[in-house]
């Protein structure tokens, strides 16, 4: 499975990354920081423009092939494990590093539940929110990927997963969705 985090500039990053991914990608889950009642707009219009469906998460979703889930505005969403699959739990939790739908709270509950067959991405963002959860990831064995600064509209989030050891790679905007299809295709794997 895939997780991705993103703040400021994130809509239209999204749009650049998920217009690109064939329909045989693992599922995703996306926390992009928007308030109530914008997320499931945004997800309808990505899923106007993808291959992949998108749509905003419901609590007990299933992550699956070919699907991205969009955290709603302002709950919280985590991933579990369910048998041989996971799941996405959507929950009024608390802020998480002063969001919510925290980029933190689903790193974090990626590499508890799913480990080494996860792959991060953090994208472009203000503040550290997903720093600490993407080394979690990478401590966990997964492949994790941040935006490089040139291509990022806000460097704040991937320059703190960056600097706080969390990224196995840093890539352009433009070469993400690359790094995902070789992700998805066992091409990539951890660097450890």
């Amino acid at each position: 499975m895939i997780a991705i985090g993103a703040s400021t500039g994130g809509t239209e990053a999204l749009r650049a990354v998920l217009t690109q991914l064939p329909t045989s990608v693992p599922g995703i889950a996306v926390v992009q920081h928007m308030p109530a009642g914008f997320t499931n707009a945004f997800a309808n219009r990505l899923n106007g423009l993808c291959a992949i469906h998108v749509r905003e998460a419901v609590d007990g979703d299933r992550i699956c092939t070919g699907v991205a889930l969009i955290a709603p505005g302002e709950k919280q969403m985590k991933v579990v494990r369910d048998g041989a699959t996971w799941l996405v739990r959507v929950f009024d939790g608390p802020r998480v590093c002063r969001h919510k739908p925290s980029v933190e709270v689903l790193f974090e509950s990626t590499a508890e539940a799913a480990g080494a067959k996860a792959m991060g991405v953090i994208m472009t963002g203000m503040g550290a929110d997903g720093a600490r959860g993407m080394l979690s990831m990478r401590n966990a064995g997964a492949y994790t990927l941040a935006q490089d600064k040139d291509s990022c509209v806000v460097f704040g989030m991937p320059r703190e997963a960056i600097e706080a050891g969390g990224a196995c790679a840093v890539a352009p905007l433009d070469d993400i969705p690359r790094h995902i299809i070789d992700y998805s295709e066992g091409r990539l794997r951890a660097a450890g």
